[in-house]
Parts: C-alpha cells; structure tokens; sequence
C-alpha cells in the first residue's frame, strides 16, 4: 500500500496545485513537492478579512512564490464564505450552538474551490499543508484518510468529511513529518515565512473574539438577556445573551456560589442557559447526524473504536450503534465531559478516521 506522502505514482512528473496560503505548512508543502521533481502552482484565496490582512496574507503568498519561482493565481472566496460559512456560523450560535467553522469550510469550500480549479486547468493532483495521511489501496478502492504523524499537530479532525473525489486527488506533503522538522525544513530552504508564529484564530475573525463579531452582524444580539437556571430549576443569575456561552464554560456566569457553576446546556427556545456543578457535565454517550463514512462502513469489520467530541479532545474508546442511515449514537465505555452541539463526532479505529457528523442533543 503506497502512502501519499511519499512520492506520487512512482517518479512520474506530476502538475500539482498548491494551496498556498503563504504561512510555513503550505510554504514548505511546495517546496517539497518542487524538490521531487514535480511541477507546482500555487492557489491563493482571499477571504473576508480586514483589508490590511487580506493585503498582508497576499504579500505573504506571492513572496513564497516568488521564492519557489512558481506561478500564483488568486482566487476571492468571499462571496462564498460568506453566504455558506459565516452566516450559518453567526445563525448557529444565536440557536444555541457551538460551531465548528474549520470542519464545515474545508470539504464544502476550501477543498471543493482546489478540486474544481484543478479540473478546469487540467492539474493531476492538489496538495495543502494539513498534517494528515492518506492511503492509496490500488485501483478502484477507495481511499483511506489518517491521524497525521505529529500528534500535536494532526488534523484529520477537520478533515473527516472530504469526499472521495478530493482525497483521490490530494497529496499531503506534511503527513509524516512533525511540526519542528517542517520549520526545520523552512529555514534550510529559506523560505520566508519561517519564523513566523502560527495563528490559532479563525481566519474571518481576526482575534478571536467571536462573541464581538457575531454582535456586529446581529443588532439585536447582545440585547438578547435571560435567565441562567441550576439543575432544580432556580434562577440563580442573568445571561448576555445564548451566544455567549458554550457547554462546559465556567467563567464569565456572574453566579454568586460557594462550588462554581458550569454551563450545561443551552435553550434557544426559552432563552436560558442551564447550568450544573462539574460533575453534571459527563454523558455516558453522544448522538450525531449527518454523518459522512470516508469509505463504506461494515460494522462487524472494526473491534475497537475511539470518538472525539472536539479537536483537543483525548479519543475515547466505546462502541457504535447504527440508529438510521447517517445516524448514530456512541456509547463511551467511560463517561466524556462537556459534549457539545454543533461540534463533530469523530470516529478512529487507531489512526485511521472512519468518518464523523454533527452533535446534536438528540435524535
């Protein structure tokens, strides 16, 4: 079995199309494919941004292309992003939710925008700088997709729901290397995003703060006051507002009391915020919906598999149980704290990624 991190279809020159964002992942990703032998372009798209960080990401793309010497082409996604990204993002939280941008934007958007570039220009392959691996079981199977080698850094979590036809297509140069050995690779080829720290922030909201942004594209929002109610059904406080709450959080609740409260569950409905002691947090079991199989799935084929609620959250063993086509619900063998809608369930069986859907209260 070949792995795609490895050279692709043997020392054949393949064009590929790079993601190209200008930071050192997709900077080094190029450079790797470049120094195989194969010819690279770079894609750059503009999101919607302050107009100094569109400027300034842009600047950035065009000096590693200029340093690889490869063409650049720019591609404005804002439209786009924000008709099928940030107005469900922003809708989400005013219902109660807690969405995961990344997740959502990568197949639908990110991913979707490379594949069809890569049709109507004739590339063979695309490439991005994501630290995942995928296997390539010979013809006419389908494709397999895996935890990165960097535990720090894999991010198959955000990628569990690619399609066949991206990831037949998608090299990931980064796969089998760490996050220090890329920006090893980085400073020896001299590429100028080197030193560059790396942005944990939501590329659309610069600064992360979240709650700020989905205030200024909803008047009404931060007018939005209700109750905040314990477990027996008392009033114990005032919320700001649903959308500035998640499950699990514990600061920010104003709640005079000798144990602290934690957020336990948001009513868009009644307008409240329930919350309970830290022990009220854990669920034996989770529900998803929409849920998306890299590849056909046969129940009987997998004896241990592990869930994620979140991306930093530690995989937790358990078993499946199938309710409806694109429906399931995980039972872990050991209670999980803070499981939250609008995030994705993720299922592995070791390192490879089974699939994953939506989090939902029930079904």
């Amino acid at each position: 079995m070949q792995n795609q991190s490895e050279p692709v279809n043997g020392a054949r020159i393949l064009n590929v199309l790079v993601a190209l964002s200008g930071g050192v992942d997709s900077s080094v990703a190029a450079a790797l494919l470049q120094g195989a032998g194969h010819r690279v372009s770079g894609l750059h798209f503009i999101l919607p941004s302050p107009e100094d960080v569109t400027r300034q990401r842009i600047s950035r793309a065009r000096a590693v292309a200029d340093h690889l010497k490869i063409p650049l082409e720019i591609l404005d996604l804002s439209d786009i992003f924000e008709r099928e990204l940030i107005a469900p993002f922003v809708e989400a939280y005013m219902n109660g939710l807690t969405p995961n941008p990344c997740v959502h934007c990568n197949p639908t958007i990110k991913f979707e925008q490379i594949y069809r570039h890569l049709v109507r220009h004739q590339f063979q392959f695309m490439a991005t700088g994501h630290y995942v691996r995928v296997k390539r079981p010979g013809k006419n199977n389908p494709m397999s997709l895996w935890r990165g080698k960097d535990p720090q850094k894999d991010q198959s979590y955000f990628l569990h729901r690619l399609e066949q036809r991206q990831l037949s297509k998608t090299i990931f140069p980064l796969g089998h290397m760490t996050k220090a050995q890329t920006r090893s690779r980085a400073r020896e080829l001299n590429i100028p995003s080197h030193d560059e720290s790396e942005s944990q922030e939501i590329c659309f909201i610069p600064g992360m703060d979240y709650r700020h942004f989905i205030e200024s594209r909803k008047k009404n929002a931060a007018s939005r006051k209700g109750p905040i109610i314990n477990l027996k059904g008392d009033t114990v406080g005032e919320h700001d507002g649903i959308h500035r709450y998640t499950i699990g959080q514990r600061h920010g609740l104003g709640i005079a009391s000798p144990r602290p409260y934690y957020v336990k569950a948001l009513e868009p409905k009644g307008n409240r915020v329930i919350v309970g002691r830290r022990e009220d947090l854990f669920s034996g079991d989770v529900c998803a919906t929409d849920f998306h199989w890299i590849s056909p799935f046969e129940p009987d084929g997998h004896n241990t598999i592990s869930a994620q609620v979140r991306y930093r959250h530690k995989p937790a063993p358990g078993r499946l149980k199938t309710l409806a086509p694109g429906r399931v619900r995980f039972i872990f063998d050991q209670p999980q704290s803070a499981i939250t809608p609008g995030q994705a369930l993720v299922l592995y069986e070791g390192d490879r990624v089974l699939g994953g859907g939506w989090i939902v209260q029930d079904i």
